[in-house]
């Protein structure tokens, strides 16, 4: 609606996995139906989730697609992926005011050869060439699935234990878990111990969060050992704060680790 009100808009820029609150944009495919019937560029911030959920670039009409090197690409940090569509490449060609460091125009042109417009970190792109490797091994659709799995074995977890998901079930994130922690426990502490203890590191809140929840990064090279080391250890850590699960113990390990059996078969 309000494309319809403001004329002069060039672009819409969305996040498709918000790490604070664990939310992913499920509604991004209508959102790039309405941007490509209206002209419009769609940029999309897809850094924490590229590989870990589906993002079918062209198919949802996104012109500029942002990721790093660091998420699910398991890559050190340090490098940028943009892809351009040939819409975005026809707005940068109409701009009068060409930026210098992030000219997609003349990294097009250096493209062409074979090179960059300026020096790049060689160690990185050797990292992100077997990080590739690694995913062709793995397979496009089996990544993405080992992170739905790992994710659902968090969410799972979470909800036998008794504690709240920030996002409701159609938003759940793939690759940030974000649950509440009781009220009576102390955010930082908890964390602390469980870092400490059982060398588990997770992030806080943010803002409105802050003091309320925990964040979980599930990406990459997660799989079945760093998801029971975590479940444990967040079990434990509850207990140690005298928190008493929803359901028995035993049976919430037993259900994570069938939801994790699948993945006994991925090559990864």
């Amino acid at each position: 609606a309000i494309l319809d009100v403001e004329k002069d808009v060039k672009a819409v820029a969305v996040v498709y996995n918000e790490t604070s609150t664990g939310v992913t944009l499920r509604s991004l495919p209508d959102i790039g139906k309405i941007t490509r019937k209206k002209g419009i560029l769609l940029i999309v911030d897809a850094v924490s989730v590229l590989l870990g959920d589906h993002l079918p670039v062209d198919d949802w009409g996104i012109d500029l697609c942002v990721a790093g090197s660091q998420k699910c690409f398991a890559c050190p940090p340090g490098l940028a992926m943009v892809s351009v569509s040939e819409k975005a490449y026809e707005a940068a060609e109409k701009n009068k005011f060409r930026p210098f460091n992030h000219d997609f125009l003349l990294w097009r042109d250096f493209k062409a050869r074979l090179e960059t417009p300026f020096t790049p970190s060689i160690p990185l792109y050797y990292a992100l060439d077997e990080a590739l490797n690694m995913l062709m091994e793995e397979g496009l659709e089996n990544r993405i699935r080992r992170h739905t799995i790992c994710a659902e074995t968090f969410y799972k977890t979470f909800e036998n234990l008794g504690l709240e998901i920030v996002a409701k079930n159609e938003f759940r994130s793939n690759t940030v878990i974000v649950p509440y922690i009781p009220e009576n426990i102390n955010v930082d502490e908890f964390r602390r111990v469980l870092r400490e203890k059982f060398k588990i590191a997770v992030a806080g809140g943010v803002g409105k969060l802050k003091g309320k929840v925990i964040r979980i990064g599930s990406m990459g090279v997660v799989s079945t050992y760093e998801v029971l080391a975590t479940i444990n250890g967040i079990i434990k850590t509850l207990k140690m704060f005298n928190y008493k699960p929803k359901n028995k113990l035993k049976k919430i390990v037993l259900e994570a680790k069938e939801t994790l059996s699948q993945l006994k078969n991925f090559k990864f």
